[in-house]
């Protein structure tokens, strides 16, 4: 089998969890996880249908880039407030953590982002405090395109209440802005079912798709 066919085969198991689970495949985006996968793996991904890829790394990805036709990048994992210069190069920016580093992409015309949410409570997860993230995402409101909410589920806990507050937070901050958030990005491999049930619009999936 090749590897494209492998993948298609896996999306099509992952859009059979999502419909299970209550969601609507084609209103709940995929996103690939690319880190440590390969430029080949990339570009089976891509041929399979998927044309997202979020990269952890900003030099993994830059690295990627060019090497991949036809991919839309996503920074899924944290960037370093020196390396914003290189923010222009994706399509979106889904781990925005702190209002410094919103300010330096601000300063560069930034693309679109994601305000990441700590609603985890993990020391080791990057994110805003969830008491901070409705005025945080005020802030960063008018200083870049911000699009929504990113977050992740504890390891080995609560992924529904953990996701269920991430939408609270999201559709709280749309009050304050009079204006949508449209996306929600939470869910990965091992806890797609609970981010479908409580409204995620985007899943990050790498080990249900590659292996």
């Amino acid at each position: 089998m090749y590897r494209s066919d492998r993948i298609g085969a896996n999306l099509a198991a992952i859009r059979s969890r999502i419909e299970r689970a209550g969601g609507d495949p084609r209103r709940v985006e995929v996103v690939a996880a690319t880190k440590n996968r390969s430029v080949e793996d990339c570009r089976a991904a891509v041929e399979a249908g998927l044309t997202t890829l979020g990269e952890n790394r900003v030099q993994e990805a830059l690295a990627k880039m060019d090497e991949v036709a036809g991919a839309h990048w996503h920074l899924i994992g944290h960037l370093q407030t020196n390396k914003a210069r290189h923010a222009g190069r994706f399509e979106l920016i889904q781990s925005l953590d702190s209002l410094r580093l919103a300010e330096a992409l601000a300063a560069r015309g930034g693309p679109g982002v994601l305000l990441e949410v700590n609603v985890a409570r993990e020391v080791q997860k990057q994110g805003v405090e969830p008491e901070s993230a409705v005025a945080t995402a005020v802030s960063v409101a008018g200083l870049l395109d911000l699009r929504g909410f990113m977050g992740m589920a504890p390891l080995g806990g609560d992924a529904w209440t953990a996701f269920s507050q991430l939408r609270q937070l999201r559709d709280e901050a749309q009050q304050r802005l009079g204006r949508a958030l449209p996306v929600l990005s939470m869910g990965m491999s091992e806890d797609l079912e609970a981010a479908v049930r409580a409204g995620t619009t985007m899943l990050r999936i790498g080990r249900a798709l590659f292996d």
